[in-house]
């Protein structure tokens, strides 16, 4: 099982996010997460991914992780090939077809600033699949995409799940990707006071 996850629970301050909350996601599983905004998808996902250890509870990952953020989190003083090959290790050739394969062929040179923000996202798609993790985290990464960006980057995902098999856990509020690409979905709802 390359993620297991047990949380009892997560608060800030006094107010309780997450609470028994238990799953696993196996290679080539993806596990959707949905739920209302501020109901703690992205505080679950940054748990999951070590980011977070203020919680009660235990988490267990076999293998490396990779994470695309809500907002892409890329080194403004870096060009997007760097950006790219600096977290995964492959060469630049390697990185250029990464690039290529998300729609960002000939941009490698190019810094953060020089490119939009759907472009920016792609980047951190091509990022997070050129590192062949055994974990993918996905926190809303198809947002202000437009229409057929998101159908090209879902058909992407799907190839890149069916090839690397990555146990995958992906947040959306869209149901229609949830349905696309998931095996399990996970609905979360408000965490009652205790």
């Amino acid at each position: 099982m390359n993620l297991q996850v047990a949380i009892r629970e997560k608060r800030f301050g006094a107010v309780p996010v997450l609470r028994d909350l238990v799953f696993q996601v196996a290679h080539g599983e993806v596990l959707a997460v949905l739920g209302p905004s501020g109901v703690g998808k992205s505080t679950l996902l940054r748990i999951v991914a070590g980011l977070d250890t203020g919680f009660d509870g235990q988490i267990r990952r076999a293998g490396r992780l990779a994470m695309v953020f809500q907002e892409p989190t890329l080194m403004p003083w870096r060009n997007a090939l760097d950006n790219l090959r600096l977290t995964t290790g492959v060469d630049a050739c390697e990185g250029e077809a990464a690039l290529a394969r998300v729609g960002l062929a000939g941009k490698g040179a190019l810094y953060p600033g020089q490119l939009s923000l759907g472009q920016q996202r792609r980047l951190s798609l091509a990022r997070a699949y050129a590192a062949k993790p055994d974990i993918l985290l996905l926190d809303e990464p198809f947002v202000s995409l437009d229409a057929a960006l998101v159908d090209d980057m879902l058909a992407l995902t799907e190839s890149v799940i069916t090839e690397q098999r990555p146990a995958t856990v992906f947040v959306t509020h869209a149901q229609a990707e949830a349905d696309r690409l998931a095996t399990r979905q996970l609905v979360l709802g408000s965490v009652a006071a205790a």
